[in-house]
């Protein structure tokens, strides 16, 4: 069985034929070559076009098309930036941008409907503060907007739009609306009162499908634009971090994924219902839950990741690769001689309370460093941001001892793998795995031709352990990393 995997991400659109007879990826690719751009008419703001990822994942497709027959996949399955609003009227058509997941001009909402409903009936119900997830981003279109609102007709997931391109219906999931602060954990519903908190109908909202099984099919239209055949199910759609843990086998209370993409998560499940009360790290539905059986993913979100690498690669670097970046890097010592930066130049980050602090580079010494030092402090920074994270995932349970990543971005560094280990402890293994392929993987096990998950992941198998050592230094530029960052949030 051949099964398709669609990841539409904020710097590309990922695409993967997977063959789940033997669990290898036959092919794949990805839009643009480069990277996306993402929008800011203002401060703090972050938009892309939704028909910009339905073009590019077109694109992408037709080139597959070269490698494998698109008639021969028998399912499909999605995964996608999390927290984004698209919002379409009566038609279909697309009304605004969407407002994505880095965006922070709802923040100031979130904040408002805490205080207004209160914390404890926000995280009994929700496990989350409103903060700035896509019911807040709604709000703020009602109210900024008005014009534009009054045409909506539905909102949705950036996933959801991509569903609803392939099949012309407007659905969700579950887990959908628990990331966007939708979902009421203790009636197990819709959140009715965050709805009527702000003067939303409960009508704005799509149908609610399952993560895994028959959500919907292939329409005439998308099928021939695909070269794949009318009826081929939809049968797994999930965000894109439950979808990484899900690429990983994380699947069981206790297990531990973590990606350094654009922005860097570590992502761990467990069974009970927890979360940070000052929604620091936050806690979704993870892709396996059920009412009878918990499985909760509890997410740490660093948003100024491989977009800081990015940034770095265009402005400081003469057009090197990203291995050449990494060679370059690894000569400097651990510590990188003292300069520090703090990565949170990407929007609002929940692990700072929902501050936006912008990024910080201190202690520079014109004698002394140079790009290579930049280069290995903005490793040491993400690493250290995502050590600041993990220590808040321990007071809710979540303790990390073996992190599982997929060799892709920041994790083809070995500088930073090996960075990642020593400050937080944990063995980190690393799988020949994406996003796209853990869709691929979710669609086949979604239609049915995997009986259970570990039949799913039987051919899955570590590529590499890299194990944590004791670094003084490291240690020590982490002690300063965390006086620098007290001294911002002062």
């Amino acid at each position: 069985m051949k099964t398709l995997g669609i990841d539409i991400g904020s710097s590309s659109i990922k695409v993967a034929v997977f063959d789940a007879a033997n669990g290898s990826c036959l092919a794949s690719t990805q839009m643009p070559t480069d990277e996306m751009i993402i929008n800011s008419p203002q401060k703090g703001w972050a938009e892309q076009d939704p028909n910009t990822w339905w073009s590019y994942f077109v694109d992408a497709a037709k080139q597959l098309s070269a490698l494998v027959n698109m008639e021969d996949i028998k399912a499909i399955g999605i995964t996608y930036q999390m927290h984004g609003l698209v919002a379409v009227d009566g038609n279909g058509s697309v009304v605004r941008p969407s407002i994505i997941w880095c965006d922070s001009r709802a923040v100031s909402f979130g904040n408002r409907a805490l205080e207004k409903i209160g914390v404890e009936k926000c995280l009994q119900h929700h496990l989350n503060s409103p903060g700035n997830f896509t019911a807040s981003k709604i709000a703020w279109v009602k109210e900024n907007e008005p014009e534009l609102f009054s045409r909506i007709r539905k909102i949705m997931l950036p996933g959801d739009y991509i569903a609803y391109k392939l099949s012309g219906d407007i659905t969700t999931t579950a887990q959908g609306l628990s990331e966007g602060i939708l979902w009421d954990f203790k009636e197990e519903r819709v959140s009715e009162f965050i709805l009527n908190h702000y003067g939303l109908n409960k009508e704005i909202l799509a149908r609610q499908v399952p993560c895994f099984g028959h959500q919907l099919e292939l329409n005439s239209e998308a099928a021939i634009i695909l070269g794949m055949k009318e009826g081929t199910p939809i049968t797994y759609r999930s965000g894109d971090q439950p979808n990484n843990a899900f690429s990983l086998n994380v699947l069981t209370p206790g297990e531990i994924a973590a990606t350094a993409g654009t922005s860097g998560v570590v992502y761990g499940v467990s069974s009970s219902i927890a979360y940070d009360p000052q929604s620091r790290v936050n806690t979704f539905m993870h892709v396996n839950h059920t009412t009878k059986d918990p499985h909760l993913g509890v997410m740490l979100c660093i948003n100024g990741t491989g977009i800081l690498n990015s940034w770095l690669r265009r402005n400081a670097t003469k057009g090197l690769s990203y291995i050449q970046m990494n060679e370059l890097a690894s000569q400097v010592p651990a510590g990188s001689q003292g300069l520090t930066i703090l990565p949170f130049g990407n929007g609002a980050e929940r692990v700072l309370g929902n501050r936006d602090l912008g990024a910080h580079m201190q202690n520079i010494n014109f004698n002394i460093h140079s790009t290579a030092h930049m280069l290995r402090a903005a490793q040491e920074g993400i690493a250290f941001s995502m050590q600041y994270g993990v220590e808040i995932m321990k007071t809710v349970g979540v303790i990390p001892t073996v992190i599982r990543a997929g060799i892709a971005n920041l994790f083809q560094s070995d500088l930073f793998t090996q960075t990642v280990a020593d400050i937080t402890g944990a063995t980190i293994e690393l799988y020949n795995t994406n996003g796209a392929i853990g869709a691929a993987r979710g669609a086949a096990l979604g239609a049915g031709y995997y009986s259970k998950s570990s039949e799913a992941f039987s051919t899955l198998k570590v590529e590499k352990v890299v194990e944590p050592s004791r670094n003084p230094l490291l240690q020590e530029a982490y002690g300063n990393w965390c006086h620098c960052l007290n001294q911002q949030l002062k």
